[in-house]
């Protein structure tokens, strides 16, 4: 009954560390009127995450945010345009080319289809090096590319548990995606990616 209650207990607190967390990600995403909030805004989650992987439980999860969040403003906004505009650039082309008859045309598309996914994979890996690597702006960008590509396996399944996760939440209790579906998904994938990092600490990237 003991060990029960102590189960519990520490449920509850996790639970509501990660509903807080997820709720500081959202007003903060909103403070920078979404286009510039979401960027310094996940990766103050996403550090926040990092020092709990740590052993820091009790970080202080307020102040930890909005301190990361104010100093890595302009750099990760910075970074996220290139995201923003590149995406957007691509979809664009990729709707443009399915619009055309020629064959040559839907063949170059998957093209633009396949550097969108690469773009993708770039992004999710972004935050995780980001708050654990000191790198410079340019390697920001070249490093989630590099381990994205060489853990093929480990990408998939990120994706794959991610998907699948998401797809069951929301068929069954939708309203958990609200409350935990940005911490829980920054723990995943702060995780997952974490498992490569020991190779490029040892090649100091």
């Amino acid at each position: 009954m003991h060990s029960f209650v102590i189960g519990y207990y520490r449920f509850s607190v996790w639970a509501v560390r990660l509903a807080y967390v997820n709720l500081c990600w959202i007003l903060f995403t909103f403070l920078g009127i979404v286009v510039f909030g979401f960027m310094p805004a996940t990766s103050a989650m996403f550090v926040v995450v990092r020092k709990w992987m740590q052993g820091e439980e009790d970080v202080p999860i307020f102040h930890t945010f909005w301190k990361e969040y104010r100093t890595n403003f302009f750099r990760t906004n910075s970074l996220g345009l290139i995201f923003m505009f590149l995406g957007y650039f691509l979809v664009i082309e990729f709707n443009i080319l399915r619009t055309q008859e020629s064959f040559i045309y839907y063949i170059v598309s998957y093209s633009v289809l396949g550097t969108l996914l690469l773009c993708i994979v770039v992004w999710l890996y972004f935050f995780p090096i980001f708050v654990h690597f000191d790198l410079s702006w340019i390697d920001y960008l070249k490093w989630p590319f590099i381990i994205g590509i060489s853990h093929p396996i480990l990408t998939a399944f990120i994706f794959g548990v991610l998907g699948v996760v998401y797809y069951l939440t929301w068929i069954t209790i939708p309203a958990l995606l609200f409350f935990f579906g940005g911490s829980m998904t920054a723990i995943f994938v702060m995780w997952a990616a974490s498992q490569t990092f020991a190779r490029y600490e040892a090649a100091k990237v």
